[in-house]
């Protein structure tokens, strides 16, 4: 017992060396991308997220953050397509970023960008926008972490970017499978973020980011 919980501390030491190291070489060049922060997912929309204000309270300290050192922020808002599921309609209150986000002049780049699909690379423009301001790496917040979060974090992975996630930045829904069985919004989200680490994204820790400005 005394073995394992060493080897846990262990890790989560190395875990935060490695995420202040790459914080440390990457803060210039590291972009914010909003992915989807809009009411549809909020408890009066179409896909709510069981803990959506939480989520976007988190995604709102990463925003105020961003501004104040001047980072890029990607935002990328999604519209459905005419013949798919009557949510994110362009125009509609659920298709518009929640109270309080997109973009604002004033600090550091901002840009908008609109999908119509889960991965916010595909048939954008943002590659191009990235190399405009330097950015080598990138944190992904928003929704759903199953779906357009992990589509758009795994685009950037194999562009070469490092991809950054907060697990508290994000969310999911509960699905089910007739064949599979059930997954609660919970642990989805969960599950999503750990494919992503192993693919090499790295996954905030609580406070590290305190921890990290203090050294």
């Amino acid at each position: 017992m005394a073995i394992g919980l060493a080897d846990s501390h262990y890790r989560r030491f190395e875990t935060l060396e490695l995420t202040c190291k790459l914080a440390f070489y990457t803060r210039m060049t590291q972009a914010l991308m909003v992915v989807d922060a809009q009411n549809e997912f909020s408890a009066g929309g179409k896909r709510p997220v069981p803990n959506h204000s939480a989520a976007l309270a988190a995604i709102q300290r990463h925003v105020d953050r961003a501004r104040q050192e001047k980072r890029p922020i990607a935002w990328v808002r999604h519209h459905n397509k005419p013949n798919e599921s009557p949510a994110f309609i362009p125009g509609t209150w659920g298709a518009e970023f929640s109270p309080g986000l997109g973009p604002k002049t004033g600090f550091g780049p901002e840009g908008l960008f609109e999908k119509d699909v889960y991965g916010a690379f595909t048939g954008s423009s943002i590659v191009e926008w990235l190399r405009l301001h330097g950015v080598q790496s990138i944190l992904l917040v928003g929704f759903y972490a199953h779906m357009c979060l992990s589509t758009s974090a795994r685009e950037a992975l194999s562009r070469g970017y490092d991809v950054f996630l907060d697990a508290e930045s994000t969310g999911a829904c509960d699905v089910e499978s007739e064949l599979l069985g059930k997954q609660t919004a919970d642990e989805v989200r969960r599950s999503a973020l750990l494919h992503l680490t192993h693919m090499g994204a790295v996954l905030s820790l609580r406070g590290s980011e305190a921890t990290c400005d203090s050294n």
